[in-house]
């Protein structure tokens, strides 16, 4: 039988109209709009494809869209200055640095984009990159959750997909998705409540020794691992739920981690590519701002 497809594009369609909302009732109270900048070095395709897509989420939800645009031969000097006025502006609530930064050939002049990412202030970090915020999520007192793995808790508890009790296993190990998304299913009491929270939570990688067998045992299966069509249908149980979280171009096609025409005639439920994990990002970027303005009047309040 095949698997149910968690629509990933729907879920995300109705949280963008619930931010939507609450951006109204938000501004109607006497508010500012919540405002996110985005800064974009360089003119990368992909790059400018996902700052269009995020600056037209922002105008749909009522949030206002700021684009910085640098050149390619920006420094890092020059980029640590723009994220510190940004830090700086109070009618800024959200700051984002669209990845990757240029590549130059000289090594001296290329940008440590650990130490970029670490320039911005925490409270306005709606990627939830800083190490700041990383630290909070291990304690299960996160000021915001990194978009994609909330997307993917958000995903789950739409479907009533519940992970408490339950093994799950987690394929990469990056910052941005594996490692986040480990702790927040392994966290206490999630975004959700703790029946999406709670499991069992196995981080396996590429290099994991007998990783079909691991793959094998999760009831839940997240793949980020960044290879293309990389979990086949023997290595998935029958029954698993599996959220692929990879967009890998093959020739034409755009594919995920995980093979779909053979895990889907075995898993239970599985996120297509793309249309499933892909949406929900940007409407957890746009909740995260949405909460970061609320925080920041909040401080001002209390000062």
């Amino acid at each position: 039988m095949a698997a149910r497809i968690l629509d990933g594009k729907q879920v995300a369609d109705e949280i963008r109209e619930e931010i939507k909302r609450e951006v109204m009732e938000w501004v109607a109270e006497g508010n500012p709009p919540p405002c996110l900048t985005a800064i974009l070095v360089g003119d990368d395709p992909a790059s400018e494809v996902y700052v269009r897509n995020k600056h037209r989420a922002c105008q749909q939800a009522g949030i206002l869209g700021r684009v910085e645009r640098l050149p390619r031969d920006t420094s890092q000097y020059q980029l640590l200055d723009q994220i510190c006025k940004l830090n700086e502006d109070s009618s800024v609530h959200g700051i984002l640095v669209q990845l990757p930064l240029p590549m130059v050939a000289d090594p001296r002049a290329r940008i440590d984009t650990r130490l970029i990412l670490d320039a911005i202030d925490p409270a306005k970090d709606v990627d939830a990159f800083s190490p700041v915020n990383v630290g909070l999520i291990s304690q299960d007192r996160p000021r915001f959750l990194p978009c994609t793995p909330h997307g993917i808790v958000r995903l789950l508890a739409r479907y009533q997909i519940q992970t408490a009790g339950r093994h799950a296993v987690v394929l990469g190990r990056s910052d941005i998705v594996g490692k986040p998304m480990a702790m927040m299913l392994a966290s206490k009491d999630g975004a959700c409540g703790p029946a999406y929270a709670n499991a069992t939570v196995t981080l396996a990688h590429s290099r994991s020794a007998d990783l079909p067998d691991i793959v094998r045992e999760a009831h839940i299966l997240v793949a980020a691992v960044g290879k293309p069509e990389m979990v086949r249908g023997s290595w998935v149980a029958p029954e698993a739920v599996v959220i692929d979280v990879g967009i890998n171009r093959v020739g034409e096609r755009l594919v995920g981690d995980v093979a779909f025409d053979e895990v889907s005639q075995v898993a239970s439920a599985i996120t297509p590519v793309p249309g499933g994990v892909g949406p929900l990002t940007i409407a957890m970027l746009l909740k995260n701002t949405l909460e970061a303005a609320k925080q920041s009047h909040a401080r001002v309040k209390a000062s």
